[in-house]
């Protein structure tokens, strides 16, 4: 029979790394205090043995168990599905692991069947991702020493909790500042899911720098699907020309695109006829017919910055929660705005 290949230690490590077994724990851990040159001799090290570090023994050192949880609304949405990777990438990093916990609906009752389980299981935080503001409530009524986090934008009446999130607001203001300097001044907002919190904000802001600009606005409403995009399109052909908007902001980049496909069936071309943004900077938006303007998020850096806040609540220290800034990607869906001559 095939003996079992016994695993290296951490001693072994530093016998070859010429370091002391608490060097080779500090990076490992990643701590700081430790030369580059000293970490990649350990480093090399691991790799060759196939170190792998025992997490049961750091859990009994530290009174850690290096778990995170994650709350999720079932969702296969751009946005939503990007958070939780940059969240567990970012989490890998610093030597956690993450536990996703979904919800078919922001419900209470699977919301605490959910935060419960993550207790059972000695979590050392617990991070939330709020699509919609009754999950920020539910938090707010769960009273325990774990930390809480929420991945949304601050809901009023919820003080005690941590939130940070992409700034929304500051990307619809961009959007709308972008086609008005084009000379858009009647924009049709097409607008997501009125219990969607990013929803709201991106169309509370659009509205209010609209206002400040002496923009028109029509608005109609979607579900974040390219269908509903393409129906809100399809209504917008039919209305008379001379009375339509000449642009439109999306507050996706999907609905953006089934608009942009029921603008071409009708003949209105894009961006001579109808200039449009988008919002969320989807993969493979800049390879389309016409390329899509759009409001980047840069889950990436939300990701890493939201572990940062984790790590700094579980240390007892005030986490930094100012909004990832949101960015203005133009490509080829807008221009200027036609004048009567053309």
């Amino acid at each position: 029979m095939a003996q079992v290949k016994r695993a290296p230690s951490m001693a072994e490590v530093a016998q070859i790394a010429g370091v002391s077994h608490q060097t080779v724990s500090r990076v490992v851990n990643d701590f700081p205090g430790v030369r580059p040159e000293t970490r990649q001799r350990v480093q090399d090290a691991i790799a060759t043995l196939g170190y792998r570090r025992n997490n049961s023994a750091r859990t009994l050192a530290t009174n850690q168990s290096f778990l995170i949880g994650v709350i999720a609304v079932g969702s296969f949405l751009f946005g939503p599905t990007h958070t939780l990777a940059s969240l567990e990438q970012a989490a890998r990093h610093h030597g956690y692991t993450t536990l996703l916990g979904t919800i078919r609906t922001a419900n209470e009752k699977e919301f605490g069947e959910v935060i419960n389980q993550f207790l059972e299981r000695s979590v050392d935080a617990i991070i939330v991702i709020a699509a919609r503001e009754s999950m920020s409530r539910y938090a707010e009524q769960f009273e325990n020493n774990v930390p809480i986090i929420m991945v949304g934008p601050e809901v009023e009446g919820t003080d005690s909790l941590s939130a940070l999130s992409v700034d929304q607001s500051g990307g619809a203001r961009a959007a709308i500042r972008h086609l008005a300097q084009l000379g858009h001044n009647h924009i049709l907002l097409l607008n997501g899911p009125e219990d969607w919190t990013d929803a709201q904000l991106r169309r509370r802001a659009a509205l209010s720098q609209a206002d400040d600009l002496g923009v028109r606005i029509q608005e109609t409403d979607g579900d974040w699907s390219a269908k509903s995009g393409f129906q809100a399109g399809i209504a917008l052909a039919t209305q008379e020309p001379a009375n339509r908007p000449t642009a439109v902001f999306s507050a996706n980049d999907e609905m953006a695109l089934g608009l942009l496909a029921a603008l071409h069936k009708c003949g209105i071309s894009v961006p001579r006829d109808m200039s449009v943004v988008g919002f969320d900077n989807v993969s493979g938006t800049e390879y389309y017919t016409p390329a899509l303007t759009t409001v980047g998020q840069d889950f990436a850096t939300l990701g890493q910055r939201v572990i940062d806040a984790v790590l700094d609540l579980i240390s007892g220290k005030e986490p930094d929660v100012s909004p990832v800034p949101a960015r203005l990607i133009v490509r080829d869906s807008t221009s200027p705005a036609a004048t009567q001559t053309d």
